[in-house]
């Protein structure tokens, strides 16, 4: 009997690649789609050549054709780290639009259910704390994360319309900070910037004064949500995400300690539009899909870094985190 078959876009990527080994270990054929813009082979080299894999090279903003039968799509293509989104914006905005109005299409073709990933950045910079699925946001959208953030809402509404115009089966998930290994280290965000810094004994950056809060979650724990969230029969947006709160200076000092690093922790102005709140209110996932993250932080951070470690020094090296200066606008 042939195996049900699955698209995930952005397969080459940090999410999509675990996305790929979960759906396999599921006993799924899996499609993975991916333009490499932001994405790598190295995160899916494993996966070649197996029998229950497949890559496709494209770039979905183009028209998507798979031959033969889908039962699900999961679209995860689109840049997500700041030194992305502020370099390529316009590929940034096409794949949030056009890209997901072709995998919806595909999806009313095939009679697939389609799960989109949207982003806790829906909420901008949020005047609600926790951010509840009902908020509607705080978002500026001529700012320069307006980029990804209307891309991301763009992304929720025609999703909406296709589910309510042509009866589709659509979920939508908003992703909290994620990490684990497969990260790109030098990509802007936080987490990887900090252990980055940290391995080639620098000081560690702040952008602002430090008291900005994140949630971060542990990437097994994000691929258990979505997977439980494409299973489910909700079509409304479902945050999915760590709510366990901290702040970038308190989480500056948990990378010193982790890494047993003697750098000094040095500010600089924070981005336009960088949001000063982030935590997830996970009680709609917990209700609807019985989930909730179990990998605590230190656990999931110290996984993290060894993968880091890891690495070669050609990768340790690549400092794209300091072209990410050039893009602020202060």
């Amino acid at each position: 009997m042939a195996k049900e078959r699955v698209l995930i876009t952005g397969a080459a990527g940090f999410l999509g690649s675990h996305l790929c080994d979960r759906f396999i270990k599921e006993g799924y054929d899996v499609i993975g789609m991916d333009n490499l813009i932001t994405g790598s082979m190295d995160n899916i080299a494993h996966l070649m050549g197996k029998e229950h894999f497949e890559f496709y090279h494209h770039d979905v903003s183009k028209y998507v054709h798979v031959p033969g039968e889908l039962k699900y799509i999961l679209h995860f293509a689109s840049p997500a780290s700041p030194i992305d989104y502020l370099k390529i914006p316009i590929q940034t905005l096409k794949v949030g639009a056009h890209g997901t109005h072709n995998l919806l299409g595909l999806a009313k073709d095939k009679k697939a259910r389609i799960l989109v990933a949207s982003t806790s950045e829906v909420y901008g910079d949020p005047l609600v704390h926790p951010q509840t699925e009902d908020y509607y946001g705080n978002v500026n959208p001529i700012g320069p994360r307006g980029v990804y953030d209307e891309a991301k809402r763009f992304m929720e509404s025609i999703t909406m319309a296709y589910h309510t115009y042509h009866q589709l089966e659509t979920r939508i998930v908003r992703i909290f900070n994620t990490y684990g290994p497969r990260m790109r280290l030098n990509d802007g965000r936080v987490l990887p910037a900090f252990i980055g810094q940290a391995l080639r004994g620098e000081d560690l950056t702040i952008f602002g004064d430090g008291s900005q809060t994140r949630s971060f979650c542990y990437v097994d724990d994000l691929v258990e949500g979505i997977y439980r969230l494409l299973l489910s029969d909700h079509v409304y947006p479902v945050n999915v995400g760590n709510p366990d709160e901290i702040t970038i200076s308190e989480f500056a000092e948990e990378i010193i300690k982790l890494t047993g690093t003697k750098q000094k922790v040095i500010y600089k102005d924070l981005p336009e539009d960088d949001p000063k709140k982030r935590q997830p209110d996970i009680t709609k996932a917990q209700k609807l899909l019985g989930w909730e993250p179990k990998v605590n932080r230190q656990e999931g951070l110290k996984i993290t870094y060894e993968y880091f470690k890891s690495l070669d020094k050609e990768k340790l090296f690549q400092k794209e985190h300091k072209d990410f200066e050039k893009y602020i606008v202060k």
